[in-house]
């Protein structure tokens, strides 16, 4: 089995809703980070299980999106606590839209939104 990762950090703010979170009802900042993990058994025909030119721009294109934004003001997040589960699941389905993928890899993203706290999400659908 073949693995791929790539990181990335980033500033966002958020406040949870729906509940009594404490601190974390009012507005405040993250620093974040993001592992975007690629995982297949085989390599194509340059002996790479994916190109990583290619995952890098999609990944400093979609966190261009998300870099000192409130999450809580952007569509995806309409009507959702913007939680780090909710959004490990977002930050998900957006990346895997933009890129072409080969139905054998399994893409993974893991948030962490502090050195100790973290989040991941794989569709295994595929």
């Amino acid at each position: 089995m073949y693995r791929l990762g790539i990181r990335r950090s980033f500033v966002a703010q958020h406040y949870l809703i729906g509940g009594d979170f404490g601190d974390e009802s009012q507005w405040h900042s993250h620093h974040y980070k993001v592992e975007v993990r690629l995982t297949g058994e085989t390599l194509n025909e340059h002996g790479y299980l994916a190109d990583i030119t290619e995952i890098e721009q999609a990944l400093d294109t979609l966190l261009s999106r998300y870099r000192d934004a409130t999450l809580n003001e952007l569509p995806e997040f309409q009507g959702l606590n913007p939680s780090i589960e909710h959004f490990a699941r977002i930050f998900h389905d957006r990346f895997a839209s933009a890129i072409p993928w080969d139905n054998s890899i399994k893409l993974t993203i893991r948030l962490w939104e502090d050195p100790d706290i973290w989040t991941e999400y794989t569709d295994h659908s595929g």
